[in-house]
């Protein structure tokens, strides 16, 4: 989230999108229920169905899964015809008045795709994707470098080409007003489904903060894995971070694009670097091509891109001090300037590691064992089959779970005979780990707020803390290299584990290891501020890039300093009454709530909304003061004009994304997903993401209509059941004894279904059998000129059950129906939009 969900109480208009907080979040959407209730807040709802979220908002449009684009690419152009912008933030706060090569094409210009495509490599030359301009050329904007090379340092122009009247035709803002003039509402409901009044309803109503020029009033958008699980998922999030810049409503109280994580620490497992492609803190992983810390880091440090007569404060400048100070939290004293601070020692991503092609890699048989904790792999999918088949070819697999679940026993998953079984060689361990309340530590929610919490119960029986089981495999994974060598031991033994208990740390000393310590007296030259070697760091600012300082993650540090550990505080004071608590927990980065909150203000350092200031700039101290802590440098004169958003090299937020920004294209296009019932009303001749790759295994398919399957399937959580692990309790069951597809009322009167009635529902991967829910929640679109149903699907059933549902299951996974294919950014599987075809079972 760039804001927060204590924040959403002070916003005055809601588009929740890709998400069902009612239902799915309900003990955060008290807030935006707050709004509603103490600031008479908006609230629009666009979704397939109508959820108990839309039950209470003011409007809800029925929108077809996977056509979220061509809705908010809508609204951006309703906003731009009707002049409902942002002007003075638009030119001085975005890059809408940078100037873009000649060479840029759009894809209304080249038949549905950006210039620069090459059909036969699925891929783009991104060299026009860039602005105007003179000098430059310092870091890497590619977030996924292409398998083992590391590509040439992209050249961002030290001196960008600009035009504050807008006016000129290739100028971002002109680029993109051509770009959506295409989205009209009549495209939009050729697309979506949305009647055309309806769009314009919500259109004009999410717009309406802007009427007149007003900037005091704030929008907010809200979403979650509805719009991230698809081919184009990256770019669905793009869409409503273009939307949120052209109305002004980044780094604002009440606004912001806020994503609610699906469970209580996905933000910290991807802080902590759960991803292939990046270290902790987000530094991009090093390439084979990487050859040496210098090189790694020449590739990935950004230098400024902007106006000339503009500041940027640019700040992953400070990348070498990141990265040394993580090295030094990782090997300590074998870190050295003269070995490259071991740089060697860091693993180089060579090739995707990426979820579905781990299992694409381990059907093929380059992966050949797996460790899952926490990750039931199988019943998550996408295309459980594929992943069960992948599983038969390992030649182990290491489970760590509470309960026994379909990936420990995907050798026994339906379908497989007891001969198949003896012919399956897979070694299976099952290793009995901690429940959530077992444990201590932290928890980093959807608000990047870290909160500590402390184990309420002990482990029983044989379980183990996942820390000591990890622990036990490297403590003997080292004495191994100890006593019989191996090609390249020196990073497993001179990697830090210093703990008071080696077998077991201490997840309390992890999270100082995280903060990072000084390893030599540091003396602010500013303030004159000491610090002691040894002593904790008060925050990242404090990092060097000499080597006398560590941390184990850069946007962790100030999270548990010499004052203690910063996330187990819990005052729920609020001086302001923002929602900022400054006291409870800590966020990152810097315990700040509202990310880019210099954008709160004028060019001039004024809040645009006095009754809700965050923070303005004090002309007596000259600095930035307020409520929440100046997301800015501190000292930077408003007449400086240093961009609000300080993470980008240009310093403003990119309605155009540079380079190899994005692998699909600098604005978001809308395409269809995969699987679609119709062609892109568009360009029918690019009816899909021209870059997503299709997997080529036996198991990999892809249904058409043509094929039969014309029905639009989209999966979904229910309250009372959370993923796959609580139908191991009896409670849970008993609240949803049975699985269920949800169909609509017309569907189900024209093909002779009644509610309660079994049907089975099969894509061209498998098939899944459940009772038919007939509801009025869901309707038939008309999707250009043809009738479409679409059907909701819960996710939580599968093969492993208990007592309390017994008989009452056909022991079949939701996720046997997905396909296999992915965001080409995220690496997302499309999980939210794909065929099937219903019958009576």
């Amino acid at each position: 989230m760039t804001n927060g969900w204590v924040d959403m109480k002070n916003t005055d208009m809601m588009l929740i999108m890709g998400g069902n907080p009612a239902e799915n979040h309900p003990c955060g959407f008290k807030w935006p229920i707050e709004a509603k209730r103490t600031r008479n807040a908006k609230m629009i709802v666009v979704d397939p169905r109508f959820t108990r979220t839309a039950a209470v908002a003011d409007l809800h449009c029925q929108i077809r899964a996977g056509s979220d684009i061509a809705f908010l690419g809508g609204v951006i152009r309703y906003a731009i015809e009707n002049k409902r912008i942002a002007k003075d933030y638009l030119v001085n706060f975005t890059n809408a008045a940078f100037i873009v090569k000649p060479g840029f094409q759009l894809p209304g210009d080249t038949d549905g795709v950006f210039s620069g495509f090459d059909a036969k490599a699925q891929t783009y030359d991104k060299s026009t994707w860039n602005y105007a301009g003179t000098g430059g050329g310092g870091g890497d904007s590619s977030p996924h470098p292409p398998s083992g090379t590391a590509p040439t340092a992209p050249k961002l122009p030290e001196k960008v080409e600009f035009d504050l009247s807008l006016q000129n035709p290739n100028c971002v803002f002109q680029l993109l007003t051509k770009h959506y003039s295409r989205y009209t509402p009549d495209m939009v409901e050729r697309i979506t489904g949305i009647p055309k009044e309806q769009f314009l309803k919500a259109a004009d109503l999410y717009t309406s903060i802007r009427k007149d020029g007003d900037m005091k009033k704030a929008g907010t958008i809200i979403y979650a894995v509805g719009w991230t699980q698809h081919s184009f998922g990256t770019q669905i999030i793009r869409t409503a971070a273009i939307l949120q810049l052209v109305l002004g409503n980044v780094g604002r109280a009440g606004g912001g694009v806020n994503a609610l994580r699906g469970h209580s620490n996905i933000q910290g497992a991807t802080d902590m670097a759960g991803l292939f492609d990046n270290l902790p803190g987000y530094l991009k992983v090093p390439t084979p091509a990487d050859t040496s810390f210098d090189a790694w880091m020449k590739r990935i440090t950004p230098t400024p891109s902007k106006p000339a007569p503009w500041d940027s404060f640019n700040y992953y400048s400070n990348t070498p001090k990141f990265a040394v100070s993580y090295l030094k939290a990782l090997y300590g004293d074998a870190a050295t300037k003269q070995n490259g601070w071991a740089f060697d020692y860091l693993p180089k991503v060579d090739r995707n590691y990426s979820w579905v092609q781990m299992w694409d890699d381990m059907y093929n048989g380059t992966i050949k064992g797996m460790l899952a904790f926490g990750m039931n792999g199988v019943a998550i999918g996408p295309n459980s089959k594929k992943n069960i088949d992948a599983l038969k070819k390992a030649d182990f697999l290491v489970v760590g779970e509470i309960y026994p679940d379909e990936t420990s026993e995907f050798w026994k998953s339906p379908g497989i005979t007891t001969d198949e079984m003896k012919q399956i060689q897979t070694t299976v361990y099952r290793l009995p780990c901690a429940g959530f309340a077992e444990k201590d530590g932290s928890f980093t929610n959807s608000a990047r707020w870290l909160l500590w919490k402390n184990a309420a119960v002990p482990t029983p029986g044989d379980a183990r803390l996942d820390q000591a089981i990890v622990a036990q495999i490297f403590l003997k994974i080292r004495e191994l290299y100890k006593t019989e060598g191996g090609k390249f031991p020196d990073p497993v033994l001179n990697l830090t584990w210093n703990y008071s208990n080696p077998t077991n740390p201490p997840l309390a000393e992890v999270l100082k290891e995280v903060n990072g310590k000084a390893l030599a007296d540091l003396e602010d030259p500013a303030t004159k501020q000491q610090i002691k070697a040894g002593q904790q760091l008060p925050g990242f600012a404090w990092l060097k890039d000499d080597g006398t300082t560590s941390c184990g993650n850069w946007i962790y540090s100030g999270s548990f300093t010499e004052a203690g550990n910063q996330t187990a505080r819990r005052d729920p004071s609020d001086p302001s009454g923002l929602g900022v608590h400054p006291g409870w927990g800590w966020s990152w980065p810097a315990n700040r709530r509202v990310l880019y909150n210099r954008a709160s203000c004028d060019v001039d350092g004024k809040p645009w909304d006095p009754s809700r200031k965050q923070v303005w700039w004090n002309e007596d101290q000259q600095k930035w003061v307020g409520n929440d802590v100046p997301d800015f440098k501190a000292d930077s004169k408003p007449k400086d004009h240093m961009g609000p958003f300080i993470m980008n090299p240009e310093g403003v937020g990119r309605i155009f994304g540079p380079l190899a920004a994005f692998a699909d294209g600098p604005f978001p296009e809308f395409y269809e997903p995969v699987e679609s019932p119709v062609d892109n009303a568009l360009h029918p001749q690019q009816t899909h993401n021209p870059v997503v790759r299709r997997f080529k295994t036996q198991d990999d398919k892809y249904a058409t209509p043509k094929d039969g399957y014309t029905v639009v399937c989209t999966t979904y959580r229910l309250t009372e059941l959370y993923h796959y692990w609580t139908k191991n309790n009896p409670m849970n069951v008993q609240l949803v004894p049975e699985p269920f597809i949800e169909i609509s009322v017309e569907m189900a009167n024209e093909m002779g279904f009644t509610g309660g009635e079994k049907i089975k529902v099969s894509s061209i991967r498998g098939s899944y059998i459940a009772k038919a829910m007939v509801t009025k929640r869901i309707k038939p679109l008309m999707i250009d000129g043809k009738k479409v149903y679409p059907i909701g699907l819960p996710i939580h059933q599968g093969y492993r059950g208990i007592a309390e549902d017994e008989g009452k299951d056909a022991r079949t996974l939701a996720n046997l129906l997905t396909p296999t294919v992915v965001d080409p950014n995220a690496y997302t599987p499309e999980f939210k939009g794909f065929l099937v075809k219903v019958e009576k079972a």
